[in-house]
């Protein structure tokens, strides 16, 4: 069998995801642009979504197992009155409800007693989250409905606003990673004695990556691999120690500041590895990119 092509192209980049097209077809469009199959991105947003999104190139795709679990900050509206099968304006209405009568105070309330803070969220039937081997939208579609085991999240922050429609709210939520905007406007909904479904959905930022960085498919920068472990605590280490790191060999704890795990760079600022705690004074290599030329 043909052994796989190395990667020839590193990097990372961050993209404004238009909304029509599923995260997967961004990292089509990347591949096509860039002439490199080995491309993956971090965190998906649903096809509706706009915002960014994290595409890791050649060895950077290594390393977005780090940019998976980061904090993000979305903004969005949320339509009072009307419950729909998707939980968003993509779906069909399921039901309405007459809630001319909920105010903006009501709202506010509402979020603060019941979705602020650590929450139990059971994940929607048309999120990509997998189940025995398959994702849960693709069940949806052949009109499949399983019962999902309710997984913790945290909700950092969750304010709304009015708008001209008294049945609209713009909302703004920072939140830990795996939640899902679309069931907080449906659990918001329900809580105020009716529904809801969201709309306008925009992931703001991942991380440290913000939305003034983000640009098209098309355009966006291709960042140094280095930059995926933006926030990490990093250590620049020798010739020698280089050496030890591409041999996957431990290094000393009294190298490393900081809460683990730890980005190495050599001394020209290219990333070599990520490193962890190992025994006793010790840390281990947990990824090695410095045979790949990450620079």
């Amino acid at each position: 069998m043909a052994r796989r092509k190395p990667p020839t192209v590193h990097g990372l980049a961050i993209v404004d995801k238009p909304a029509g097209i599923t995260s997967h077809d961004v990292v089509g469009l990347m591949r096509r642009r860039l002439g490199e199959k080995r491309i993956g991105h971090a965190g998906t947003l649903d096809p509706d979504a706009t915002g960014v999104l994290l595409i890791g190139v050649g060895s950077a795709t290594r390393l977005l197992q780090y940019l998976q679990g980061a904090d993000k900050v979305y903004t969005a509206e949320v339509v009072l009155g009307t419950a729909t099968a998707t939980l968003d304006s993509s779906g069909e209405t399921t039901a309405t409800f007459d809630m001319s009568g909920v105010t903006l105070e009501q709202v506010r309330a509402t979020i603060a007693a019941h979705l602020t803070g650590p929450i139990m969220q059971i994940p929607p039937m048309v999120s990509a989250l997998k189940v025995d081997g398959r994702r849960l939208h693709e069940l949806a579609r052949e009109g499949i409905e399983i019962e999902r085991a309710p997984r913790p999240v945290t909700i950092h922050r969750f304010t709304a606003e009015a708008t001209p429609d008294p049945m609209v709210f713009t909302i703004e939520v920072e939140c830990s990673s795996g939640t899902y905007i679309r069931s907080l406007a449906d659990d918001l909904g329900r809580l105020l004695g009716g529904g809801a479904h969201l709309r306008e959905l925009r992931r703001r930022s991942v991380g440290a990556f913000l939305e003034a960085e983000a640009a098209s498919p098309e355009t966006c920068e291709l960042l140094p691999v280095g930059d995926a472990l933006r926030g990490y605590p990093r250590v620049t280490v020798t010739e020698q120690q280089a050496a030890d790191v591409m041999f996957g060999r431990p290094l000393p704890r009294e190298l490393f500041d900081g809460p683990a795990p730890w980005a190495v760079f050599d001394a020209q600022g290219a990333v070599l590895a990520m490193y962890e705690p190992f025994r006793g004074s010790l840390t281990k290599p947990a990824v090695v990119l410095a045979q790949e030329s990450p620079r």
